[in-house]
């Protein structure tokens, strides 16, 4: 019998069968349209200050409250993904998405809605993170897809989030730096982007089967994957969204003070440099992968520390173009991290695991989001330079603990 989806090739037949159908791209758009959403605002805070007149306090926070919604948001996303399938809560995230959207395009009006806005916006996306990356790897492999690997396939939802991360930011800050009622029209492009996803994301098929009363059945003993996910992904996965939402939220307002009226299209190139950077570097985290399991962590903590004394360094002398450099590096870091968490997640997870496994894994990603808010904190008693600096020691640490746990775990 021929499996679904994968039509039978008759006895005697050309070995060249017709190629696959590409049902992981269908699904794809749904995780730009995640990124997109998220990032549509970051590149805004500038223009938020100087056309409604926030805090730059008020703006960062707006920034980190994305993160309260977002954090349930993934933690139920898997759960609900895994009981009542990935396309039907894919779907309900992309519809909440789009009405969390319509609330921020309200806040011109009424700013007190940007609050619920992106608190909707961090619920949409956690729940889309989960449940469309999972649907995006069954999607890729057997008998869907024929990924070669299922860290592969895992590494494609990471992609596609770091598209809509790298174009939502720059369309929105181009809107917002010419276009007139800018923090209205600036948002109208992800309407149009989730509408899409929409559509594409209906025709590809539900992998999650029907659930009968021994799946049904609470677990008794603790998952395998629980230690090495605690030793190896954990220490890792905050500076999967530390290190670009430092580029986004803390870089541009402290170097573009002589780019006279160009600040909202300054961010914009910022926050398209930082995820576009992550998409440049997916082969090297291929090769590294596939020399060493750790490889790619280790690659990518450094580059991100890398980034954050390049930081420093661009802070310290106002110097746009060396900030632009430094966005560049932490957006290679949260290339590799990406890809290695994805990598490990997918290795380590059991298929009734999967999405659960995944959801607590971008929940401790999205961590990293509250960078910036830490650093407006830490502004009033020591210079950002030497925050900075600090957030780069951190790393180094990090990278020393990774490497220690993963020799523990292979002893």
């Amino acid at each position: 019998m021929p499996l679904p989806h994968a039509p039978a090739t008759p006895v005697g037949a050309d070995a060249t069968a017709a190629p696959a159908p590409r049902h992981w791209l269908r699904a794809g758009w749904l995780m730009t349209a995640s990124g997109w959403s998220a990032n549509q605002y970051s590149s805004l805070l500038g223009a938020y200050r100087a056309h409604l007149g926030l805090t730059a306090a008020t703006t960062t926070a707006l920034f980190a409250v994305y993160v309260v919604g977002l954090i349930p948001g993934l933690l139920v996303g898997g759960p609900l993904a895994d009981r009542h399938g990935r396309r039907r809560v894919a779907l309900t995230a992309l519809a909440v998405s789009a009405l969390a959207t319509c609330l921020l395009m309200a806040g011109p009006a009424a700013p007190a809605v940007l609050w619920p806005g992106r608190f909707l916006t961090g619920v949409g996306a956690g729940t889309l993170l989960t449940a469309g990356s999972v649907w995006i790897k069954e999607l890729s492999t057997p008998p869907y897809g024929t990924a070669p690997s299922p860290g592969a396939a895992a590494r494609r939802s990471g992609l596609f989030l770091s598209a809509g991360f790298a174009t939502g930011g720059l369309a929105a800050a181009l809107i917002a730096q010419w276009a007139p009622h800018p923090m209205v029209l600036a948002y109208v492009p992800h309407l149009v982007l989730a509408a899409a996803a929409a559509l594409s994301a209906r025709r590809a098929p539900e992998t999650v089967p029907a659930r009968t009363p021994d799946a049904a059945a609470p677990e008794t003993t603790a998952p395998a994957h629980r230690t090495p996910f605690r030793r190896l992904v954990v220490p890792v996965a905050p500076w999967v969204f530390a290190a670009p939402s430092i580029a986004f939220a803390v870089l541009p307002g402290l170097v573009d003070t002589a780019l006279h009226g160009w600040q909202t299209v300054y961010a914009g190139v910022i926050t398209a440099v930082t995820p576009g950077a992550g998409l440049l570097v997916a082969p090297l985290a291929r090769r590294l992968s596939a020399r060493h399991r750790l490889g790619t962590a280790v690659t990518g903590l450094l580059v991100t520390a890398a980034g954050l004394v390049t930081g420093a360094l661009a802070v310290a002398h106002a110097q746009p173009a060396v900030a632009l450099c430094a966005a560049a590096l932490l957006g290679a870091g949260y290339g590799l991290c990406v890809a290695y968490g994805l990598t490990e997640v997918a290795a380590l997870a059991p298929p009734h695991h999967l999405a659960r496994l995944t959801a607590r894994f971008w929940a401790v990603c999205y961590l990293g989001f509250c960078t910036p808010y830490a650093v407006t904190l830490l502004g009033g008693a020591f210079a950002p330079p030497a925050i900075l600096l600090g957030i780069a020691a951190a790393a180094l640490l990090t990278l020393a603990a990774v490497l220690r746990l993963g020799a523990r775990s292979s002893a």
